[in-house]
């Protein structure tokens, strides 16, 4: 081995004569011998190890350099070493070697544990992300609790509507107790119920007057409310199974706060019955849609009861017809179309059949196809109508324009491609949203408002899934905005507890039916305003016959001169054809001036009895004349 180049500490004069320092030695002796080395230190590896260490230093190094090498410091004359093992190999060749021991390093302090938290009391379950999107065990469930929320709700907001009997509720209940007669015994049915009543006298009327027997008029206004709540269970229902639990629930719920629904749960009319025929044909629609084609057959029957209970319900038919179509287009693509023809082929077939066995229905021409026109304005039928049940058509609308753009709010991204097509999204929208139009422009056609209040409530059936649609858009995915469902409900509530106490005040007959009961028998005629009411009260001392309405008679006089409308009134008057005569003065204002003008300085009369009311409309009085 051989090295030119003298060790660091050769320039070092205080190095060089030391005579115990070998390095120096050796290095003067490799001077001669041209790289050999003639110490016999030379072959010690410790000195190796020095001589290794010596040249790996930086080239160049100057004396007072510091330099750095490896695990030692040397800056020519102190050699301070940290490692104890090299200070021992170097100290006897380095007379100024020291040796430093480094400080330990201090021991981390212990670090405290962090006190665990406390536990919390109550820890919610963990939630499905899906769980109001697939019609799960526990998304049923929660529905139901809900919906029977609702339906609670429901029932006290009809329940809390009071009054006496109506003029249409009197009207069928009796008619039902003489149709009973006419079924069991035989008896002949007084007046033409067939020609003029707005349903078949031997469906609705005879039920009612069944339970009027037992019950009396509360026990059929209860069934009005179940009937009611059957609707909303059933929408419900069909509702969840076209989309989901939440869109069910937004559906039941404004249907249940509107002023038909509401009206309807305490009135003893064919309207509760026709609307749950109509739901119940709706549902099983629905519910057959993946099943095969001939089951459809099975919701014509409910669809038939529902005209025949109420002639107007036929408005609704083809609706039925078009959404047994459009809820199975999906799954059978045109082979539909098969489906719609079948279910409104076995309609028309079932009306034949009731045509043929009941004979002709006037009814139907003079009460829904051929009325007579009134002269109320389309701009106030609209207006009414929008008042009755704009906030939910609306509703109904948004959820349609949101259902055309998008099947899905993105709770799960991965059924946005396999949601239904466009063409079926907006179809239904059309469909069930439109439907809810079909009473109002009927009614602007006929230019009247009669019934118009309790028949929007027919339409808003239909519409009243696209409205909970609309409703859970307007709440978000993962209900991220419910102020705003929950403010729709609400103000779809005041509206219809305030319209419904307004349309539901009728004079209260109470007082005036005591007083007449004294003056009544089965020999006498009676004339009264709204006649229903007091031959109801009093059907167990009168015959119906023996009462005269005010809306339309012929008289002949005692000269033999036949009279028609206000003058046949007048006339009968001043010939004292009856023996008690009961006016309001609102309802047909036209022959009560008649009758009135009549009855001025008439001797054979005198006023008995007044009596006050006061209903939505402002305050009223029966006045009651008894034959002298």
């Amino acid at each position: 081995m051989t090295d030119r180049h003298p060790p660091v500490w050769a320039d070092d004069p205080g190095l060089r004569h030391d005579p115990h320092d070998r390095a120096y030695a050796a290095w003067q002796g490799q001077q001669g011998q041209q790289g050999e080395w003639h110490d016999e230190g030379a072959q010690d590896p410790s000195w190796q190890y020095a001589q290794q260490y010596t040249y790996q230093a930086q080239p160049g190094a100057q004396q007072g350099q510091v330099t750095d090498t490896g695990g030692w410091r040397f800056d020519g004359r102190i050699s301070s070493y940290t490692d104890q093992q090299t200070y021992e190999t170097f100290a006897p060749y380095d007379p100024y070697a020291t040796y430093t021991a480094t400080e330990p390093r201090p021991a981390p302090a212990p670090v405290e544990p962090e006190p665990e938290p406390a536990k919390p009391g109550y820890v919610l379950p963990p939630v499905a992300e899906s769980a109001w999107d697939v019609d799960t065990g526990r998304s049923r469930r929660l529905g139901r609790l809900v919906l029977l929320c609702v339906l609670l709700i429901q029932a006290g907001l009809s329940l809390r509507l009071r009054g006496t009997a109506f003029e249409d509720e009197a009207l069928y209940v009796l008619a039902g107790h003489y149709e009973i007669g006419n079924i069991l015994h035989g008896t002949p049915v007084p007046g033409d119920f067939v020609g003029y009543f707005s349903g078949y006298p031997k469906l609705y009327p005879v039920l009612a007057g069944m339970v009027d027997s037992v019950a009396g008029l509360t026990g059929v206004r209860i069934v009005s409310l179940l009937f009611m709540l059957g609707a909303t269970s059933l929408l419900y229902s069909l509702t969840r199974r076209m989309f989901d639990v939440r869109v069910a629930i937004g559906a039941a719920a404004l249907f249940s706060v509107i002023q038909s629904t509401v009206f309807l749960g305490n009135f003893a009319t064919f309207d509760a019955a026709a609307i749950f025929l109509l739901a119940l044909s709706a549902w099983i629609v629905v519910r057959t849609g993946r099943a095969p084609i001939a089951a459809v057959v099975l919701a014509a029957p409910p669809a038939f009861l529902a005209f025949g209970t109420k002639y107007a319900a036929g408005l609704y038919l083809p609706t039925l017809v078009v959404l047994a179509v459009v809820t199975a287009y999906r799954h059978r693509g045109l082979r539909a179309l098969a489906r719609g023809v079948l279910f409104g082929a076995t309609l028309v077939a079932l009306l034949g059949v009731a045509y043929l066995f009941a004979g002709s229905l006037g009814g139907i021409s003079q009460t829904t196809t051929n009325r007579a026109k009134g002269a109320d304005t389309a701009a106030m039928l609209l207006q009414h109508s929008a008042e009755w049940g704009g906030l939910m058509f609306l509703a109904a609308v948004g959820g349609s324009i949101a259902y055309a753009v998008r099947p899905h709010m993105g709770e799960m991204p991965w059924l946005e491609q396999v949601g239904p097509g466009r063409l079926r999204r907006v179809s239904l929208g059309v469909v069930l949203t439109g439907t809810a139009l079909l009473a109002p422009v009927y009614q602007v056609h006929l230019q009247t408002e009669v019934s118009l209040f309790k028949h929007v409530g027919f339409g808003l059936l239909f519409a009243a899934p696209m409205a909970g649609l609309g409703m859970s858009r307007l709440v978000g995915p993962h209900f991220r905005h419910p102020q705003l469902g929950i403010m729709l409900y609400v103000l779809t509530l005041v509206f219809g507890m305030v319209q419904s106490q307004q349309n539901y005040s009728f004079p209260d007959s109470r007082e005036m039916t005591a007083i007449l009961r004294p003056m009544v028998d089965r020999k006498g005629a009676y004339l009264a305003e709204e006649h229903e009411v007091p031959a109801y009260y009093l059907r167990d001392v009168t015959g119906y016959d023996q009462w005269q309405g005010t809306f339309g008679m012929d008289y002949a006089d005692k000269k033999g001169k036949r009279h028609s409308g206000p003058d046949a009134y007048g006339a009968a008057v001043r010939d004292a054809k009856f023996d008690v005569i009961v006016l309001r003065g609102t309802v047909t204002p036209d022959v009560d001036t008649a009758v009135t003008d009549a009855l001025r300085g008439n001797p054979h009369y005198r006023l008995a009895a007044v009596t006050r009311f006061t209903t939505s409309k402002g305050d009223g009085a029966y006045r009651i004349w008894v034959k002298r």
